[in-house]
């Protein structure tokens, strides 16, 4: 007889509601031990994370998930600035009163993890960048089809093969299948970001290339531990703009997956948890 399929920690957690000011934050928590807040990129919203990802880093730390102010299930007007967008997590923290916790980002999210970790590092353990790129001028940009193929409005399961595996490797297009799967289990499912909130991520772009708040440079002069993690064919952010820093940060682990794309931990959650988990516990 087939056993009867057991849906995963993430794909049945419960959408809550943090106040903050006149808003709500929309988030969702699993696991016990250390937390984790993640904040998520473009477009995405709450079931837009993989769900064997966040399962195998709440086998040890409470996992946290979010929707930005104003976007998808979050109420509120959208942020304009990424110090704005980072410090959804830190209000996030307050309102559920933990101090010191675990930032992670994927994309644009990177953007705003590295902008708080280096205006509160006081509240920042580590810091967890995937799929992302250092803030200011870069010398590698993302490739065209990444611009096409993110603003179509409803994605399919080839639209995310471009956008976050590598087309070109069986193993990435196997993994994107399995991903997707994954991904479409939940029942409840969390709105999506309305197009016309879009233009508040370009803004937030605009602002993190002109880096007001000078975060390059205190990178380097930073104390938080921080694991990047990127792909040798990353769509949207080469990690050669990592490789050009990498000696000028002082805190900073770079680990390039091969045969991936812009999402590694959708590819390989259980790998990419595990990384994580070592390099917390080895820093």
């Amino acid at each position: 007889m087939e056993k009867e399929k057991t849906l995963s920690k993430a794909s049945q957690s419960e959408t809550k509601f943090a106040s903050v000011q006149d808003y709500k934050i929309a988030y969702r928590s699993i696991g016990d031990g250390l937390p984790i807040i993640l904040c998520n990129r473009f477009r995405g919203n709450l079931d837009d994370w993989d769900p064997a990802f966040l399962d195998a880093l709440a086998k040890k730390y409470r996992v946290i998930t979010f929707n930005h102010k104003g976007l998808a299930s979050s109420t509120g007007t959208p942020h304009e600035t990424i110090l704005g967008f980072g410090k959804d997590a830190i209000d996030l923290a307050d309102a559920l009163k933990i101090d010191k916790f675990i930032l992670g980002g994927w994309s644009l999210g990177g953007w705003a993890a590295q902008v708080i970790t280096t205006e509160f590092p006081n509240r920042i353990t580590h810091t967890i960048l995937i799929g992302t790129k250092p803030p200011g001028k870069v010398n590698h940009n993302l490739e065209e089809i990444f611009i096409k193929t993110a603003y179509i409005p409803d994605y399919t399961l080839e639209h995310e093969t471009i956008l976050f595996f590598e087309p070109t490797s069986e193993i990435s297009r196997n993994a994107a299948v399995e991903s997707h799967k994954r991904i479409q289990e939940r029942e409840n499912k969390d709105p999506k970001v309305r197009a016309e909130l879009w233009e508040h991520y370009s803004k937030s772009h605009d602002d993190y290339i002109n880096d007001p708040y000078n975060t390059r440079e205190k990178l380097m002069k930073t104390n938080v531990p921080i694991l990047i993690i990127s792909a040798n064919h990353e769509v949207c952010f080469p990690p050669e703009n990592w490789f050009e820093l990498n000696q000028k940060l002082p805190t900073a682990t770079l680990i390039t997956i091969a045969q991936t794309g812009h999402g590694p931990q959708h590819q390989y959650p259980e790998m990419i948890a595990r990384y994580i988990d070592n390099f917390i516990e080895s820093n």
